[in-house]
């Protein structure tokens, strides 16, 4: 069964916030971490992930996406604090390593 995950990652506690989409979690955050993914999440420097939420509903987690864009950043901020008042990156929560980060690195889906 595929799992899909909603996310937010910013560049610093109250900072720039990213919503993405994924099947494959750890694999998304490793590649902005990497820097691999050009663009925004790359200019900004944002590598942390603070929040995801999980689904094995496609549609679902599209809508769930597409109603976060939508949200005042009051919104935004408050999910965050709900599950991690922090901010703290959650990369090693998801099962995260140091030997991730590599640049050689390569993860499997």
């Amino acid at each position: 069964m595929m799992i899909y995950c909603v996310y937010l990652m910013t560049n610093k506690k109250y900072g720039i916030l990213y919503v993405g989409l994924t099947n494959n979690l750890l694999r998304r955050v490793i590649e902005h971490k990497q820097k691999k993914i050009k663009g925004f999440t790359q200019k900004y420097n944002i590598t942390k992930l603070v929040w995801f939420e999980q689904t094995a509903d496609i549609r679902v987690a599209i809508k769930k996406e597409k109603q976060i864009k939508k949200w005042l950043r009051i919104y935004k901020e408050n999910v965050i604090a709900e599950k991690n008042p922090e901010w703290n990156d959650l990369f090693y929560e998801i099962g995260g390593n140091d030997e991730m980060l590599k640049a050689d690195f390569k993860l499997y889906s």
